[in-house]
């Protein structure tokens, strides 16, 4: 058994307890976007710092909690807040939670960011559906000895982002009349915004947003043979596109303009795809 797995196991018992349910769902909701929490029917809520050797939040504006509750008939589990990267956090920290939310018995994962657009045809406040991600900035979450119990040594990403579950967002969006882009995501160490220069290098190597989390969440859940769907709401342009200084006050104010959207459009997809997707088979990690 891996020093990591060791570890998980240590969190989830000293949890296990007080989890009301198993949920079906992981939701990862970004910057900005945590109040999405506070509209559904709420079951239970745990602190970061309850949980044996976890870590914490540090970012403002996020909780630092796990919320478990239901979105329509579904039993989910959400992350009021994520850990970064760029927070000092080594990638084994900054990925623990989604391997928690696993082993609670969630099977899907949702996750949402906020990011920049290097795309110049995208507009702050446009929801931008994962199609892919460019992760070679940052270490990727399985560099060390593999965990069998999680998953195997060399894990297939050729489809991270299911291709059912984009098939459902965009079905979905069309259905509310929510204008949807798809696009790349490529994920930076951060804590700075890009430069010009960088934000062309992004657009160069194929990407259309990017942000400083998300794509190394996705790759330990695809690990653990989770079933992704990411979205990410373009809080604005990249340096360079537009003649306005960056600023993190962009992040809150996007999305608190797009929040009434962006609840219509996850309430949909979770009430619906939770309770029809089913993953294929998995490892699961006992």
């Amino acid at each position: 058994m891996t020093r990591s797995y060791e570890r998980l196991k240590r969190c989830f018992e000293s949890i296990e307890g007080r989890i009301p349910f198993r949920p079906k769902a992981a939701l990862v909701l970004g910057s900005g976007l945590g109040e999405y929490a506070e509209h559904i029917q709420v079951d239970a809520t745990l602190e970061y710092r309850d949980i044996a050797d976890f870590p914490v939040s540090t970012v403002s504006g996020h909780r630092g909690r796990f919320v478990f509750g239901h979105i329509g008939t579904v039993p989910v589990v959400m992350m009021q807040g994520r850990i970064h990267y760029y927070e000092g956090y080594s990638m084994e920290d900054v990925v623990l939670p989604i391997r928690l939310m696993h082993r609670m018995g969630a099977d899907l994962l949702f996750l949402t960011n906020a990011s920049g657009s290097v795309n110049p045809e995208f507009q702050a406040g446009d929801f931008m559906l994962i199609t892919d991600h460019i992760m070679n900035f940052v270490p990727s979450p399985l560099i060390g000895q593999n965990e069998e119990a999680l998953g195997c040594r060399f894990p297939d990403m050729s489809e991270i982002y299911s291709r059912e579950l984009r098939e459902s967002v965009k079905r979905i969006a069309r259905e509310l009349g929510i204008p949807l882009r798809e696009g790349v995501y490529i994920q930076t160490s951060g804590p700075n915004f890009e430069t010009p220069a960088e934000v062309r290098m992004c657009r160069v190597l194929g990407a259309d947003a990017v942000g400083m989390s998300t794509a190394c969440e996705a790759v330990a859940a695809r690990h653990m043979g989770m079933k992704i769907c990411g979205i990410s709401c373009i809080s604005n342009l990249g340096a360079g596109l537009s003649p306005e200084t960056l600023r993190d006050e962009d992040v809150r104010i996007t999305a608190a303009r797009v929040a009434p959207q962006f609840r219509r459009l996850v309430t949909a997809l979770i009430s619906r795809i939770g309770t029809s997707v089913h993953p294929g088979e998995e490892k699961r990690d006992g």
